[in-house]
């Protein structure tokens, strides 16, 4: 157990983008008996705390990684769960996210989502443009793979010229364009893979993975994340000088 006691909070190093892999929903689930529609209805709620602990620690940006292009080839019903959660999470939090600062986005692809929770998405990032005490990115039906070939055919469209391309106009045309590159990736769940995940952007990022579920993943793991973070070398391929 990591507490401020055992370490100087200001000598915590904060990173100015996390991702978060919010992993092990469903086995959280099993291991207490229920289908695994609960273990993502107990992930929705915790992102709320963990929320909140990102404003503490001052995070500016987070994402999340909610529902990924290749999630759609799970079950039917646990594709229909997820939809429904997030509508519902949409008409349940936005209010009390803009009230507190939040700037919600949404990053991937809605077109081949329901209407109606098209027109949700929409409204929420319209409500919270202004906001700026937090950036959440909710990466939904999303991929990284495909927000690289989204971003080529953005630049043929707009008639770039080959020469013209390089990582900053690569990145300019990224759904997180104007914002940092992630420093702190964490997985939850114990894997060790990026699952598509911020590919691109997540090149120099550092990776932290947890055996903790989502689920359960607060403010005392987060914290966790961070003073791991804080004890890191990072050197972005170069030669640390003496």
């Amino acid at each position: 157990m990591v507490s401020e006691q055992q370490f100087d909070r200001e000598a915590l190093r904060i990173p100015q983008h996390v991702g978060i892999i919010m992993d092990g929903n469903g086995r959280w689930a099993q291991q207490r008996g229920l289908p695994r529609v609960a273990g993502h209805r107990a992930g929705t709620e915790n992102l709320r705390r963990v929320l909140r602990a990102c404003v503490e620690f001052g995070i500016p940006v987070l994402t999340v990684y909610a529902f990924s292009t290749e999630n759609w080839g799970r079950p039917a019903q646990e594709v229909h769960a997820l939809l429904a959660l997030l509508e519902r999470s949409i008409e349940n939090e936005t209010a009390e996210l803009h009230k507190n600062g939040v700037s919600v986005r949404h990053i991937g692809r809605t077109d081949n989502l329901p209407p109606g929770l098209r027109r949700k998405i929409d409204d929420a990032v319209a409500l919270t443009r202004e906001n700026r005490r937090l950036i959440l990115n909710v990466a939904f039906n999303y991929g990284g793979r495909s927000e690289i070939v989204q971003a080529l055919q953005r630049m043929i469209a707009d008639g770039v010229a080959p020469e013209q391309v390089d990582e900053a106009l690569v990145s300019r045309y990224l759904y997180t364009a104007g914002l940092p590159d992630p420093d702190l990736i964490i997985r939850t769940g114990g894997e060790m893979r990026l699952s598509n995940f911020l590919i691109w952007q997540a090149a120099y990022a550092e990776y932290y993975s947890t055996p903790v579920f989502w689920p359960d993943f607060d403010r005392e793991e987060l914290l966790k994340a961070l003073v791991a973070f804080t004890g890191r070398d990072r050197r972005f391929g170069l030669v640390k000088t003496p």
